[in-house]
């Protein structure tokens, strides 16, 4: 009877925190970050350990490139479950922003642990895309003294490729492009529109046309085949 009468007790409070975090989700899908963040710091006040509020207000401090405090939010979820692979991608990522902010000098003492963050993430779900994508612009950006190489970042696109066939013809087509070889870009961004056919993969061969091929007019024809297709 105690039992009941506490839970009866408890049933309108859990009922009032389910009703607040609804409201502060859908103003975080309406992308009012403002309004949506100082209900789910309430809610993280009355439940420290709410992984999905934790994880909102990482990526609001993300959104905002409060590396800083958006770490912390990931930081804790990877504690509370260390098993998750998209809380050491999202970690990695806010750090290896944080790095680009600083001085070569700090931003050379985290690298590694963006790597180990985006690695550990793929040693988790192996199929994980993203963390292979930011792998990817990191061994490229990098120069080659610190890390730097094609021979990874290529690695890695062909390990897309067998997950993700569109994904891995992107990523091959953005190497090509980062290094001036837009022939072969061009042909890794039509075989993606082959396989995928979105408007993402229409826009990098459009894209490739008018900002690298000075060809304005084949740029458009890609973008008309694409509206023609829709």
């Amino acid at each position: 009877m105690k039992y009941f009468f506490c839970s009866f007790l408890l049933f309108p409070i859990m009922m009032n925190s389910q009703a607040n975090f609804d409201k502060a989700e859908k103003l975080f899908s309406q992308e009012k970050y403002t309004l949506a963040k100082p209900i789910f710091e309430n809610i993280i006040k009355d439940n420290p350990n709410h992984l999905k509020a934790l994880e909102y207000l990482g990526d609001i401090e993300g959104h905002y490139k409060a590396w800083d405090n958006a770490m912390v939010y990931y930081g804790k979820l990877k504690k509370l479950k260390p098993m998750e692979a998209d809380y050491y991608y999202k970690y990695g990522g806010c750090l290896g922003m944080k790095a680009k902010e600083v001085n070569k000098f700090a931003a050379l003492g985290m690298i590694d642990d963006v790597k180990l963050s985006f690695e550990k993430a793929i040693a988790l779900n192996p199929n994980h895309i993203d963390a292979r994508w930011a792998l990817i612009q990191l061994y490229l950006e990098l120069p080659g003294i610190v890390g730097g190489s094609e021979r990874k970042a290529q690695n890695y696109a062909n390990e897309l490729l067998k997950i993700s066939p569109v994904d891995g013809y992107l990523a091959k087509g953005h190497i090509a492009e980062y290094f001036n070889r837009y022939k072969e870009a061009e042909k890794n961004y039509t075989k993606a529109i082959a396989v995928g056919g979105s408007k993402n993969t229409y826009q990098k061969l459009s894209n490739l046309y008018k900002n690298k091929l000075n060809q304005p007019e084949k740029a458009k024809e890609v973008m008309d085949t694409y509206s023609r297709k829709g």
